[in-house]
């Protein structure tokens, strides 16, 4: 069932007024793969009577009006990706499409969305209840962040947006105890995974450097970015005060991870897996296309790329659903009258850190002094695609089911390192759940940059690469991979570019189209380097190429007509995205 977006729906479902609404910068499809969906269908399974407003006109009450007024909260999200990205390119541009929007024409989300339906709301409530923020837009803005398309460092979104709470991370534990919470009349800040508004900073948090200080001085910002970073595992963080005028923004620690229990019962819900009727009426929804027939085996990443959000938003550690929920939700799947037999993707972030996790993680939380897979893959982790293997092959035998397709990205370090169990992993991909092209992402070639990247090197790439040709040639099969690069990454120069496309050429026989320009994003540690032009790990100075035409010409590098090897040139480009695995 769709949860209701019109007063009639309300009216055939007998209620007269909505507990919860959410408001979101997305079209309402009601999936396991958007965020606002999973949240109403957790907060109604808990007896909330929840609507959702998506995409509302900011220039008029009509929309944000429709489903009056709730009684405990209004929950605001831009969508399943940050408003600033979807709506730009990296170079500034306005973007004219946008696939989470009927008809597929970026007209529908403002810039800043988050704060623009924090106003809109606000313009036509008065004296409402409290504005609760959620989502990856938000989640990435609660404390002080640099700005890329502002070019410097905002307050926390709380302040901006005038809202009364913030919560971060996926939230689903959060925001149902917030409900309870409001429901009861009692103040709610005791909430893990809650950001709130104080008059002074509790006596039991950690102080951040203040707004004021870290917008002027790059050396606090670093220093303030590094204890916020280190204050994001559940297990060891502590509560985190920041004044940002004459108040504080008071941050909880995370949310504990969900058990695989918890994490069933999310999939379980009876999600439609199609675009609300209200929406279809103005065109399909390209994401559908994507994330319909697609299954989710866990969440969170101890990749910890240094220009990848997902460990600030999803956490460091692994949460997996069981086999058996996975293989059930597969079955529903094959069930529904759309299904033609193929899955479009069984994966998270990384699709191959299914099945293990270090264990002193798990017991005492990440460490604060070593990355597990950088600049080498940490021997705590005890590297298994075992249980993977045995996921993909009962998937396979689920009738009506005729292809699978892994297209989340690997990591073929890990691979590499599974000396049990990654040969038979790769031969089962390669055998089975290749459509046509593997999707990796070497990033670059070059050391130094690899470095600020937290990158693995070029060796374990050709290592893999000779592999996974061996296994394709034994199959016989014609199979590719394709490589995602990104150019003018802080420590990129345009002379780099340039061997990255000569060890292309000479290496991989071809010179690889996926090409991005680096997006400073908030809370990363890439963004820090370039705000700051420092590496934050050795305190030396970072090149940045901060200039329009020189981060063109650094793409440019790569992006422009070439000859290619006939691999290239038969193989179609991939689609890089990994917002639907953030939420």
């Amino acid at each position: 069932m769709f949860l209701p977006c019109t007063r009639e729906e309300m009216k055939r479902l007998g209620w007269a007024r909505l507990d919860v609404i959410l408001v979101t910068g997305d079209a309402y499809i009601d999936s396991p793969f958007i965020g606002v969906a999973v949240i109403g269908k957790l907060l109604a399974r808990q007896g909330f009577r929840v609507g959702i407003i998506a995409q509302p006109d900011i220039g008029s009450a009509a929309d944000i009006t429709r489903l009056g007024e709730p009684l405990l909260f209004w929950g605001i999200t831009g969508g399943s990706i940050d408003s600033m990205v979807a709506n730009r390119t990296a170079s500034g541009k306005r973007r004219r499409s946008d696939d989470y929007t009927p008809g597929g024409e970026n007209t529908r989300r403002p810039d800043r969305a988050v704060i623009a339906y924090a106003n809109l709301i606000r313009q036509h409530f008065k004296k409402t209840v409290p504005l609760v923020l959620g989502g990856i837009e938000a989640s990435l803005r609660r404390v002080s962040h640099y700005d890329y398309w502002d070019n410097r460092v905002r307050r926390s979104i709380l302040f901006d947006a005038k809202a009364d709470y913030l919560l971060y991370g996926m939230a689903e534990r959060s925001v149902v105890e917030l409900a309870r919470t409001l429901a009861a009349g009692e103040p709610p800040t005791f909430i893990r995974g809650l950001c709130h508004i104080a008059p002074t900073a509790p006596e039991q948090a950690l102080l951040l450097p203040a707004h004021q200080t870290v917008a002027q001085d790059k050396q606090a910002f670093t220093a303030m970015f590094r204890t916020f970073y280190d204050h994001n595992d559940p297990l060891t963080a502590r509560p985190l005060a920041q004044q940002q005028d004459s108040r504080f923004l008071v941050h909880n620690p995370p949310p504990l991870p969900l058990s695989t229990e918890e994490l069933d019962a999310v999939h379980a819900l009876d999600f439609e897996r199609e675009l609300h009727p209200l929406d279809r009426q103005r065109g399909q929804v390209r994401a559908l296309d994507t994330i319909r027939f697609a299954l989710t085996t866990h969440r969170g990443c101890y990749g910890e790329c240094n220009f990848c959000a997902i460990a600030v938003h999803q956490g460091r550690t692994i949460q997996q659903r069981s086999a058996t929920s996975i293989v059930r939700e597969a079955e529903t799947l094959a069930a529904h009258p759309s299904f033609k037999g193929m899955i479009a993707d069984v994966g998270g972030p990384t699709a191959n850190m299914y099945g293990f996790e270090c264990a002193k993680k798990l017991a005492r939380g990440a460490c604060r002094d070593k990355r597990c897979l950088f600049p080498a893959i940490c021997p705590s982790l005890r590297i298994d695609h075992g249980p993977l293997i045995a996921l993909l092959q009962r998937l396979r035998g689920v009738r009506g089911i005729k292809k699978i397709a892994v297209a989340s990205g690997v990591r073929y370090d890990l691979i590499l390192a599974d000396h049990k169990k990654g040969l038979d992993y790769l031969r089962e991909l390669v055998r089975h759940h290749v459509s046509g092209q593997m999707k990796i992402a070497p990033e670059h070639s070059e050391a130094e940059v690899l470095a600020a990247m937290g990158k693995p090197g070029t060796e374990s790439l050709l290592q893999f690469r000779r592999l996974f040709n061996r296994l394709t040639e034994e199959e016989g099969l014609r199979q590719f991979l394709t490589y995602y690069l990104i150019a003018a990454h802080p420590g990129c120069t345009q002379a780099a570019m340039e061997r990255l496309r000569a060890f292309c050429q000479r290496e991989l026989h071809l010179v690889p189209r996926q090409v991005q320009l680096f997006t400073p994003t908030p809370c990363t540690w890439s963004t820090l380097m370039y705000w700051t032009e420092t590496d934050p790990f050795s305190k030396s100075p970072c090149f940045v190429e901060k200039n329009d035409v020189g981060r063109e010409r650094q793409k440019a590098a790569l992006a422009t007509s070439h000859p290619c090897s006939p691999k290239e040139s038969t193989s179609p480009p991939a689609n890089r995205s990994t917002a639907r695995r953030k939420r």
